[in-house]
């Protein structure tokens, strides 16, 4: 039996798609927030935005913008840049929301983040991928989960389950359930 006829092969069907899948896994959407390069693993990526302002909330914390009607479901929207300290998103025509599902305390949610511009998808090998710095970084070491070496540089892969605690899930999902709530 040749090696084509032993991909398509039945039995073999599962190995191909869990090949696909690790691919997959190796496959990074790039964005600019200032000046730095960010990453998060497409796979956790549901789409992109164009920005176009959103409703604010009263009561969250100061790095989530608002909430944005996403074919009729509430989406909260994080602001990354004052996430991580730095001042606020200066929107711009290249400025973008991704939104990215994440799982927090078993909860799965649709956030929408703040870029200033998506750049690319980029494939980074395991093996070019670095464990997060112990200490040196302008970003909280828990939010990423790798330092991606690309052409000599370093792209901060980011985890997306981290970027919002439980505390701050919990008001975020209440403010999502208030607004919709009948009447609101």
């Amino acid at each position: 039996m040749n090696t084509a006829t032993q991909v398509q092969s039945a039995p073999n069907a599962g190995m191909v798609a869990a090949q696909l899948a690790a691919l997959e896994e190796h496959q990074y959407l790039t964005f600019v927030l200032g000046t730095e390069v960010f990453a998060i693993g497409i796979l956790g990526i549901k789409e992109i935005i164009e920005y176009e302002g959103l409703t604010a909330v009263p009561m969250m914390p100061s790095h989530i913008g608002g909430v944005i009607n996403l074919r009729g479901a509430v989406v909260p929207v994080m602001d990354l840049s004052a996430r991580f300290g730095r001042p606020p998103t200066a929107a711009t025509r290249r400025t973008c929301i991704v939104i990215v599902e994440i799982d927090t305390a078993g909860l799965r949610q649709d956030v929408g983040i703040i870029v200033d511009a998506v750049n690319e998808v980029l494939e980074i090998p395991r093996e070019a991928i670095e464990p997060p710095p112990a200490f040196g970084s302008a970003t909280r070491v828990d939010f990423i989960r790798g330092m991606g070496k690309v052409n000599a540089r370093f792209v901060v892969i980011l985890n997306p389950d981290r970027l919002l605690s439980c505390d701050e899930m919990d008001a975020v999902s209440s403010a999502v359930a208030d607004q919709r709530a009948p009447g609101n």
